[in-house]
């Protein structure tokens, strides 16, 4: 798991190599002044050529993320905010780089409204054509990481500095309040000065992608994702009750949702 300095949200998305490790996925960080807009950039590719096809599977983080091929950047994507996990079945050879946008930053970034696309996997020539032609123009499969990471950095900071919307202070401070309860948290209790509960659910559609509460449930899964305990460990000590989760079945439910698998498949028994 990768760390911004200037952020708390700490999304993951874990991965799991085959067996004779023909897929490796790599996370990269941004120049420091970017990190308060970008997670990462991320990269998954193959080694060889896959004789079976590969389930590369998403779990919900709260995030929005463009990806490309690199084999053929014309293939640019962007992923809208999910309340589940998503599966990408890819088989033959492939080399995918992608970048995780902070919640609510691509919206400031790119002037849409992010419920527009939510659940979606869309083009990327639909929402950003400029992005699309510098993709196309300057990217091919045979770049190193610091390629990548130099190319990304600049073309980001010159947007970023001639595109990037005004802040919402409200929606800041109410994602902010979010993060730092772990999810388990009543908005409509603790809202921001100066806005109601339904003017707060507008900003976080357009800017998030979804309500303030389906937001909330995916940062407490995010949080559960990132404990080391064992699930006979999480049931003895009932820590899903602390993480806001009804009971053990209600935990269970929605952490399949939001990954694809059970926690006892996660975590190991």
């Amino acid at each position: 798991m990768m760390k911004s300095n200037s952020h708390i949200y700490t999304p993951v998305q874990p991965f799991v190599k085959q067996p004779e490790e023909a897929v490796v996925y790599r996370e990269f960080l941004p120049d420091l002044p970017l990190q308060e807009y970008i997670y990462c950039y991320w990269q998954l590719k193959t080694t060889r050529p896959l004789t079976a096809p590969f389930h590369y599977r998403v779990v919900a983080d709260g995030c929005m993320d463009i990806f490309f091929e690199l084999h053929d950047p014309r293939q640019s994507f962007v992923m809208g905010f999910s309340d589940a996990y998503t599966s990408f079945p890819l088989e033959g050879s492939f080399n995918y780089v992608g970048i995780r946008f902070l919640p609510g930053m691509f919206p400031r970034l790119f002037r849409l409204n992010a419920a527009e696309i939510s659940k979606q996997v869309i083009s990327l020539e639909d929402v950003a054509p400029a992005v699309t032609r510098f993709l196309q123009d300057c990217f091919h499969a045979e770049m190193s990481e610091q390629q990548l990471k130099s190319l990304l950095d600049g073309f980001l900071r010159d947007h970023i500095a001639q595109k990037m919307s005004p802040a919402d202070n409200r929606l800041l401070e109410a994602v902010d309040l979010i993060v730092r309860h772990s999810g388990v948290i009543s908005l409509e209790k603790e809202l921001p000065p100066g806005i109601s509960s339904r003017q707060l659910r507008r900003l976080f559609e357009f800017y998030i992608g979804d309500t303030p509460k389906v937001f909330s449930k995916v940062v407490r899964f995010q949080k559960i994702l990132q404990s080391t305990h064992s699930p006979e460990h999480i049931r003895r000590n009932k820590s899903y009750l602390d993480a806001g989760y009804y009971d053990q079945a209600h935990f269970i439910r929605e952490f399949k949702t939001l990954y694809g698998l059970t926690p006892a498949k996660v975590f190991g028994k």
